[in-house]
């Protein structure tokens, strides 16, 4: 029993580290546009994403619900089968995010936690213990579809939003009042995050307890406390910033125009909240960017980079089976070894953590430099540069040169 109870504590600790890394791992999601645009200072835009992760976390658990009592059939396995397995999952949902954090890869946590959880469990126990109906029409059909519909509504929205304002500040860019609208739909994308990612976590604390025997399985909703501690975590790593992700989606989004983000933006939270609601956990990551590949087909001249869009999309579908590795390995050891593989999954983790942390010491991204390189997801969205002078510009600036300069040479005479 208290072999039990150590790894329950184990896995609460190890989950709530998981969100910590959720949280600075997305906050690109929300606030990377409004950064680029200088819509919003970065330490301002982060403050406001962490504020509005807390909140969001508190407005729905039908996500939660999914993870706790859904995609395990917990009430086949016995705690001191199912607790070490948990703990195998999240080692390998962490070691992607670690990985892909260090390297500024804009990839799914979502699906991280998921593949850890499945390939834990499918060496562990067998397939038997997965319910794959759940895993395909909750996990797998949205996270095909919801890129393609936000997607969609960013394309229409972006049309509309051309097609009812007009350039009248003089800049090149023009309507740069939808800078303003930014601050409002990347806060929605904010709030949208914490209904959706922290209730990932809220879940699996709830699987381990139910595990434990600590919470009934017919009441699969999470208790307050875990509810609470979730939505601090996630704020906290939301405030943390993320900022090597925040480049990599950031930085190559300062080419699109503040009318396309608004609606990229717009597009990204209509679409989680609707998915929250409905107990779909997606990935904000795939969402974002499907919106951000719609904003850049409704603004005409731009054009879309499918090979950099085809390189997103291996990353994104190397999540599951890489995650699901590591899990799986760890798995493999607490079945080889027992408690003494918990231990080494345990030593395991913290040095790999580590070993990324230490890594990304020697080239570190802050808010003072995050917007400083371009990565290659930036250039998923290709605007084309103001057009080049007519023939009638351009004989109109030789005249006036010619003009110029003799005036200077009459000055010069007298």
């Amino acid at each position: 029993m208290e072999t039990a109870v150590l790894i329950l504590l184990l896995v609460i600790g190890l989950a709530l580290f998981f969100d910590f890394t959720n949280g600075f791992h997305d906050t690109a999601n929300a606030m990377a546009t409004p950064i680029a645009t200088g819509a919003l200072k970065p330490k301002v835009a982060v403050l406001l994403a962490a504020g509005l992760n807390l909140v969001g976390a508190f407005l729905s658990t039908e996500v939660a619900k999914t993870v706790s009592h859904g995609i395990i059939h917990e009430d086949q396995l016995a705690a001191t089968a199912l607790l070490p397995l948990i703990f195998a999952g999240l080692i390998g949902a962490i070691t992607w995010n670690m990985l892909t954090w260090l390297l500024g890869l804009p990839s799914s946590s979502s699906h991280a936690l998921f593949g850890g959880l499945i390939g834990a469990t499918l060496v562990g126990v067998g397939a038997m213990a997965i319910d794959f109906g759940v895993v395909l029409s909750k996990i797998i059909l949205p996270a095909l579809i919801a890129p393609v519909t936000a997607g969609l509504i960013a394309f229409t929205v972006t049309k509309v939003a051309y097609a009812v304002t007009r350039r009248h500040d003089g800049k090149p860019d023009g309507r740069d009042g939808f800078r303003w609208g930014q601050i409002f739909t990347s806060s929605l994308v904010a709030l949208a995050h914490g209904t959706n990612d922290a209730q990932k976590t809220m879940g699996v604390i709830t699987l381990a307890l139910i595990a434990a025997g600590w919470q009934s399985a017919e009441h699969a909703e999470p208790q307050l406390w875990v509810i609470v501690a979730c939505a601090v975590t996630i704020a906290l790593g939301t405030y943390m910033g993320g900022w090597r992700i925040i480049r990599t989606l950031g930085k190559g989004l300062t080419d699109v125009k503040p009318a396309q983000g608004f609606s990229a933006e717009a597009s990204t939270a209509s679409t989680i909240l609707a998915s929250s609601a409905l107990g779909f956990a997606l990935s904000t990551t795939q969402v974002a960017s499907g919106s951000v590949i719609g904003s850049g087909l409704g603004r005409r001249g731009s054009t879309v980079r499918w090979g950099t869009v085809g390189r997103i999309a291996v990353g994104w579908l190397l999540t599951l089976p890489a995650s699901g590795a590591v899990g799986a390995v760890a798995a493999l050891l607490v079945v080889w070894l027992g408690p003494v593989g918990i231990v080494i999954d345990a030593i395991a983790a913290v040095a790999i953590v580590l070993a990324l942390f230490l890594r990304s010491r020697r080239n570190e991204v802050h808010a003072g430099n995050a917007m400083s390189e371009v990565a290659d997801s930036g250039l998923a969205v290709d605007v084309p540069s103001d057009p080049p002078p007519t023939r009638r510009q351009r004989r109109a600036k030789a005249a006036a040169a010619a003009k110029n300069s003799g005036s200077e040479q009459t000055e010069g005479e007298r």
